[in-house]
């Protein structure tokens, strides 16, 4: 029942990694002494398994379960067999305030005449959650990750997945920043919150009108974004009086290369920032001193169409390839934008850092499942990568509309998991973790640009242990 699926988002796939450990063992063991009471449950040992799940998910998920406990104060022996049940409700919420929210999937079948299409042809998708109270006129529209496919034969074997097509997506749960619980996400709770779905591999830039009739791959990326921006504008957006454009990895990358443009298709009245989590890829050699990361970038450009899409700002200077990466983009930004990411990002220390073909022996498998496994030899280079990643950061300029947190933790996307979020353990930079932070940015309470100490100084990280 509390063993839960992690809906934060992966690269390649969708992560089976379970969040809250911790919370989860704790509920599963007082799950199995529950069942294990047979004839001998009483009412005295069911309020106290019932009011120890409600001391665990109360304080891992900050939420407060008063009202509901009321009922079980009764002290009384005939209402043993029913405050069971109320036990194992007691554990469901738990699961349930950690999984977040399912939310239905809504196809843009009108965008396909427009040519707004996924990899396979099929239309468009996004999650949409309505605002209510104060937050009905401010919107979150978040971009899901999902990596790049470079190549015909990559797109090819990506296009009959929920990563290429909408026919193989379903319903997604909302937590972390797109969470509808005042106590785990106070900033942005009641807002109308879109996800948008990845099916494209170009991070919403592709843009190829032809269609190859042998393979029957579109690239049309740039399209899926306008399509859905364009019909989230008519359903209210157009009065929005605060708007965040996010999104995670291949998304968080988005999040910074249509940001300008998200702020010129909103009202000229509404504050409109933008957070890019986990998408801050930079332009970094491997272990063997190749180019490696930049040679993947070209061919994603390359194959679908993208340099038409991607910030002029940039390709007026640049190749466009070049302009994948942030760190070449956002000193020309004009809209204010929020870096959340990991010094030690998990994808880049496995892509860009370590990629299989620059280590054939692969004796860098163990480093970069876990961290911890790194040797000495390893780990000075991974420290070498945090520095050209820090040294990347100095694009962002001073500016206070230019936020940052920058944790030391083995990571990939932040935002969108309640336990890196907002939690009771969640990572932090000045005791401060990255609710309140991007919160405080957004509604200029603060400026926010804290930077963390080297690995493994921060006991707050949730480092990723990969299968």
């Amino acid at each position: 029942l509390c063993s839960r699926r992690d809906p934060g988002e992966s690269d390649k796939r969708d992560s089976d990694a379970t969040r809250h450990q911790g919370v989860n063992t704790s509920l599963a063991v007082t799950i199995i002494h529950i069942r294990s009471l047979d004839s001998r449950w009483s009412p005295r040992l069911a309020l106290l398994y019932a009011f120890r799940c409600r001391s665990l998910f109360e304080e891992y998920y900050q939420v407060n379960l008063t009202r509901f406990f009321e009922m079980l104060r009764m002290d009384n022996d005939k209402l043993g067999a029913r405050i069971c049940p109320l036990v194992c409700v007691c554990c469901l919420l738990a699961a349930l305030v950690a999984n977040g929210f399912d939310v239905p999937m809504t196809l843009l079948e009108g965008a396909v005449a427009e040519g707004a299409v996924c990899l396979d042809g099929s239309p468009p998708a996004y999650h949409f959650s309505p605002g209510f109270g104060s937050g009905m006129n401010n919107w979150l529209v978040h971009m899901e990750g999902g990596g790049w496919c470079t190549s015909v034969q990559d797109c090819l074997a990506q296009r009959d997945t929920f990563r290429g097509s909408s026919k193989y997506m379903k319903p997604l749960s909302f937590s972390g920043i797109l969470g509808n619980s005042q106590n785990s996400n106070p900033d942005f709770y009641n807002w109308n919150k879109v996800k948008i779905r990845y099916c494209d591999g170009s991070s919403f830039t592709g843009d190829v009108d032809e269609v190859d009739p042998a393979t029957k791959l579109y690239f049309r990326g740039a399209k899926i974004w306008l399509a859905v921006i364009e019909d989230l504008l008519a359903k209210g957006m157009n009065k929005a009086e605060n708007a965040l454009l996010s999104g995670c990895s291949a998304g968080g990358l988005a999040s910074i290369l249509h940001c300008d443009k998200f702020h010129d298709l909103l009202p000229a009245g509404a504050t409109v920032k933008c957070l890019s989590d986990a998408g801050y890829f930079i332009n970094a050699k491997d272990i063997t001193g190749t180019e490696s990361i930049k040679a993947y970038y070209n061919e994603v450009v390359n194959t679908h169409g993208s340099a038409k899409n991607l910030p002029s700002s940039c390709t007026s200077r640049m190749t466009p390839s070049m302009c994948f990466f942030p760190q070449y983009v956002v000193p020309q930004m004009r809209t204010p934008l929020f870096i959340l990411n990991a010094a030690y990002d998990a994808w880049q220390i496995k892509n860009i850092l370590a990629p299989s073909a620059a280590d054939p022996h692969k004796t860098w498998n163990d480093c970069k499942l876990d961290i911890k496994q790194c040797s000495s030899d390893q780990l000075l280079i991974v420290q070498g990568f945090r520095s050209e990643f820090l040294n990347a950061l100095a694009a962002l300029g001073n500016s206070s509309a230019r936020g940052m947190f920058i944790n030391s933790c083995y990571a990939h996307c932040q935002s969108g998991s309640q336990d890196t979020w907002l939690a009771a353990d969640s990572p932090v930079l000045d005791n401060i973790p990255i609710g309140k932070a991007v919160g405080d940015w957004f509604y200029d309470r603060s400026a926010f640009r804290k930077i963390d100490c080297p690995y493994p100084c921060d006991a707050s990280c949730r480092n990723r242990v990969y299968d």
